[in-house]
C-alpha cells in the first residue's frame, strides 16, 4: 500500500513531479528518495532538467555558487621611484634626466586569499578604476597543482640552506585546497576561474598553466566556465633536463590552456625564425620553385608559432633571471603570452603571482598589471624584483609605473567569516564557529592562560594580564587592536597580551604608543605553529615569541637627513620541537631557536653539537627601506554603499612611501646599513623605517626627527 503524504511540502513535490516527463513509477520513486533524504539516482538529472549538461566534470563538493564578499583594499606601501644617490632634493623635487614615472594607473600587488581578492575586485569600487583603464585583457595563472607538495621554501643563509615551512595562514589555505585531494583542489579552482571570467574584459583571454596531474580536469572545467567554443589552444611547453620515470617516459612538458572570453577576443600572430631555413620544395607553396626573392622574404618573416614550444628554456637554465623561487617561470614564456594577447597599456592579471615573473615582464613590455599571492614571501620576492625592473628601465631612459602593495582589509570581519550563501552554508558556518572557539581554548591552554567570559575582544587572563587572541583565519589588523583598546578603556583594564598567527603587512607599533598614553600596556606575541601539536601543548612546550623590533638613528648634516639602521631582532622558534630526539645519528638539520638560525648535528654516539648561522643582527635582514616624510599620505579605503555609490574613509593609518631601499639579491648578498641623504624642507619630520626579514615578514618603526 503506497505511503500517504500528509504534509504540504510532499504534496507540492508531487505536483511538480507530475509536470515532468516521468513515468508513474519514476515519480513515486523520486518522492520516496526525497522523503528519505537520499540522493536521486544520476538518471533523474537528465529526466528533470532538459538543459542538463550531457558532458561535464563532477566531483564531491562541486557548486556553482561563488563568493560575493566585498572587502576594502588597504594601500600599505607605495613604490613610486627607484632609489637615487645622485639627487639629494626633497620629495617631489626630483629632476629626471632619464626614465620617469608614468602618471595615472598605479600597478597593484595584493597580499591575501585570491578568492576574496577576486570577489572584491569584481564587486567592489576598484572595478570602476579597472574598467576606466579598459578592463583586464589577460589573466595568466600558474596555480599549485602538485597535490603532494608541502609548499616549503628554501632560504639561503650564507653557505647553508634553511627549509622554511608555510605560515599558519598558508597552512589553512593549502589544507582547504588539498584537504580532500583532487576534489577540494577542483572546488577551489572552479570558484576562482568563475570569478576570473566575470572580471575579465569581453575581449580578454585567460591562460592556465598546469601539468599532467590535473591538465585533463582543468580543461573540462574551463570548457564548462568559458565554453568549449572559446577554447583556443592547449600549448605544450617542452623542455629537457634530468628526470626519472621507471614506468614510462620521462615527463618533460607543461600544458598551458588558452581560452578566449568571447569571439571578440583579440589575438596577435607571432612569428619565429625557421630553425633550418625554407627548403626549395615544390610542395611548399604548391609551385615548382620559389619566385625570385620569395624564399629570402619568407625566411625573414619567420614562421607562425605553433602550439608546441620547445625553444624556451626553463628558468633554472637562465641564472640572470633566478630569484630563488621553486616554481619560477622564464621571462620568454610570459613575454610570448603577453605579446600575443595584449597591446601596450593593457591590464594583465596574475592571482598566483609567486616569484613575480608576470608583473616583471608586463612592466618591461609597458603593460599595466594587478597581481596577488597568499604568501608573504612571494609578495616580498615580487616587490624586490619590480624595484629592480624600475631601476633598469630608468637607467635605460625608459618610463615605468609606480606600484602599490595592498592588504585585503578586514574592516568587515562579519562578512569574512559569515559569507554563507544558503541554509546549508549557514550550518557549516556554525560548525566553523565552534571549531574556532575550540581552537582558541587550545591556544589559551598552550599560553597557560584561563578563559574569561563577557568580553568581545578579550578571551583569557594570565596572572594579572588579559589575553586577546587575534583572528584564526586571517592576519591581525589594526582594527582588532583598536577594539582591544576600547574594551580596556571601558573596563579599566591596564595590560593585555595580544596573540596572533600573522600580522598585516606593514605592521607597526604606533598603536602601542597610543595605548600607553591612555594607560594601557599592549604587547604582541606570535602564536607558533607548534600549537597545532596537542602533545606539545599538553607538555607545556609551546613557546610564544615577541614580534621583531627595529632600532635606527638619524644622521643630520645641516638640512640633509640620512638614516642608519643600528639593530634588528627577531624571536622566532621553528622546527625545534623534539629535535634532539628526532634527529638521526650522523645527520644535521637547521632550526630556528630563540631568534637564531642554528645548525644542529648529532654524531654517531648521539652527542649534539650546534653552530649558530646568524652571527650578526643584520644577518636576519633581507630588505629595508625608508620613508623620509611618513604621515604625508593618509591611507584611504573605498567602500561601496548600498545605493551603489562609493564612500572614502581614512583608516587612521598612513601609506608607507618607499623612497630608498637596500636589499639582498641572489648574486649580491651585501646590505647597506646607511641610507642616502634627503633634503628636509621643514625643521621636523616623521621618518618610517621598514625591515623585511629573510622569511618575508615586515616590521615598521616610526620616529620624529627634528633639525
Amino acid at each position: 500500500m503506497p505511503r500517504r503524504c500528509n504534509n504540504s511540502s510532499s504534496l507540492i513535490r508531487k505536483k511538480r513531479l507530475k509536470k515532468m516527463k516521468l513515468t508513474d513509477n519514476e515519480k513515486r520513486d523520486a518522492v520516496r528518495f526525497i522523503e528519505e533524504g537520499k540522493p536521486l539516482p544520476e538518471k533523474y538529472r537528465f529526466l528533470l532538467f532538459d538543459e542538463s549538461k550531457q558532458v561535464e566534470l563532477t566531483w564531491n563538493g562541486k557548486s556553482d555558487e561563488v563568493t560575493n564578499v566585498v572587502l576594502p583594499f588597504q594601500i600599505i606601501e607605495h613604490v613610486d621611484e627607484p632609489r637615487t644617490e645622485t639627487k639629494k632634493l626633497a620629495q617631489d623635487s626630483f629632476e629626471f634626466t632619464s626614465g620617469r614615472q608614468v602618471s595615472g594607473w598605479t600597478n597593484k600587488l595584493i597580499w591575501g586569499d585570491n578568492k576574496y581578492i577576486l570577489s572584491s575586485l569584481k564587486n567592489g569600487p576598484m572595478r570602476e578604476e579597472i574598467e576606466k583603464n579598459g578592463g583586464i585583457k589577460l589573466i595568466y595563472i600558474d596555480p599549485p597543482f602538485d597535490v603532494g607538495a608541502d609548499f616549503s621554501m628554501d632560504i639561503e643563509i650564507g653557505n647553508s640552506t634553511y627549509e622554511k615551512k608555510p605560515n599558519v595562514l598558508e597552512h589553512i589555505a593549502y589544507r582547504d585546497t588539498w584537504g580532500k585531494g583532487e576534489d577540494s583542489f577542483l572546488s577551489m579552482i572552479f570558484e576562482r576561474l568563475s570569478l576570473m571570467k566575470d572580471l575579465l574584459a569581453e575581449d580578454g583571454s585567460i591562460y592556465v598553466h598546469c601539468d599532467w596531474r590535473l591538465n585533463s580536469s582543468i580543461r573540462l572545467i574551463l570548457d564548462e566556465i568559458f565554453g568549449r567554443e572559446n577554447y583556443r589552444n592547449e600549448i605544450v611547453w617542452c623542455y629537457s633536463g634530468p628526470g626519472k620515470n621507471d614506468k614510462g617516459f620521462v615527463k618533460k612538458h607543461d600544458n598551458i590552456l588558452f581560452y578566449a572570453k568571447s569571439d571578440s577576443t583579440k589575438f596577435e600572430i607571432l612569428r619565429v625564425k625557421h630553425k633550418s631555413g625554407i627548403h626549395n620544395s615544390g610542395n611548399f607553396l604548391g609551385k615548382e620553385s620559389f619566385k625570385e626573392g620569395l624564399k629570402e622574404e619568407l625566411e625573414s618573416l619567420g614562421k607562425r608559432i605553433e602550439d608546441w614550444w620547445s625553444d624556451i628554456y626553463t628558468a633554472d637554465r637562465k641564472r640572470n633571471e633566478l630569484v630563488g623561487y621553486p616554481t619560477q617561470k622564464p621571462h620568454e614564456l610570459l613575454e610570448r603570452i603577453i605579446l600575443s594577447s595584449t597591446q601596450p597599456n593593457d591590464i594583465i592579471a596574475d592571482f598566483f603571482v609567486g616569484s613575480g615573473t608576470t608583473p616583471a615582464v608586463a612592466e618591461r613590455l609597458n603593460r599595466k598589471w594587478i597581481c596577488s599571492d597568499l604568501g608573504k614571501f612571494g609578495i616580498h620576492t615580487t616587490r624586490k624584483r619590480l624595484i629592480n625592473v624600475q631601476r633598469e628601465l630608468k637607467e635605460d631612459g625608459r618610463d615605468y609605473r609606480a606600484f602599490e602593495i595592498l592588504n585585503l582589509g578586514k574592516y568587515q570581519r562579519q562578512h569574512f567569516i559569515y559569507d554563507g550563501k544558503n541554509e546549508r552554508d549557514e550550518l557549516k558556518q556554525q560548525e566553523k564557529i565552534q571549531k574556532e572557539n575550540d581552537f582558541k581554548s587550545l591556544i589559551l591552554e598552550a599560553y597557560k592562560a584561563t578563559e574569561v567570559q563577557g568580553f568581545n575582544s578579550l578571551h583569557g587572563k594570565k596572572g594579572f594580564e588579559f589575553v586577546s587572541i587575534g583572528p584564526v583565519n586571517q592576519a591581525l589588523s589594526r582594527n582588532h587592536v583598536e577594539e582591544v583598546i576600547n574594551e580596556c578603556l571601558k573596563n579599566n583594564i591596564t595590560s593585555v597580551n595580544i596573540l596572533a598567527f600573522e600580522f598585516e603587512m606593514g605592521w607597526d607599533r604606533t598603536l602601542q604608543e597610543e595605548a600607553k598614553d591612555k594607560g594601557i600596556r599592549l604587547s604582541y606575541k606570535q602564536i607558533p605553529i607548534d600549537v597545532f601539536d596537542k602533545r606539545a601543548v599538553q607538555k607545556g612546550e609551546v613557546i610564544f615569541y615577541d614580534i621583531a623590533y627595529i632600532e635606527f638613528k638619524p644622521i643630520i648634516k645641516k638640512n640633509m637627513l640620512s638614516i642608519e639602521l643600528t639593530d634588528f631582532a627577531v624571536f622566532y622558534n621553528e622546527g625545534n620541537l623534539n629535535i634532539n630526539e628526532e634527529l638521526q645519528a650522523g645527520k644535521s638539520k637547521i632550526i630556528v631557536e630563540n631568534g637564531d638560525l642554528v645548525e644542529k648535528h648529532k654524531d654517531k654516539d648521539g652527542n649534539i653539537s650546534e653552530n649558530i648561522l646568524t652571527k650578526n643582527w643584520h644577518d636576519w635582514i633581507d630588505y629595508w627601506s625608508v620613508d623620509f616624510d611618513y604621515e604625508s599620505k593618509p591611507e584611504v579605503i573605498k567602500f561601496k554603499k548600498e545605493d551603489g555609490s562609493t564612500e572614502e574613509v581614512w583608516t587612521g593609518n598612513y601609506v608607507f612611501e618607499n623612497e630608498w631601499q637596500s636589499f639582498r639579491t641572489k648574486d649580491d648578498k651585501k646590505l647597506e646599513l646607511i641610507s642616502s641623504e634627503r633634503e628636509l624642507i621643514n625643521n621636523k619630520t616623521k621618518v618610517a623605517v621598514k625591515v623585511v626579514d629573510i622569511f618575508g615578514n615586515d616590521t615598521i618603526k616610526v620616529m620624529e626627527v627634528k633639525i
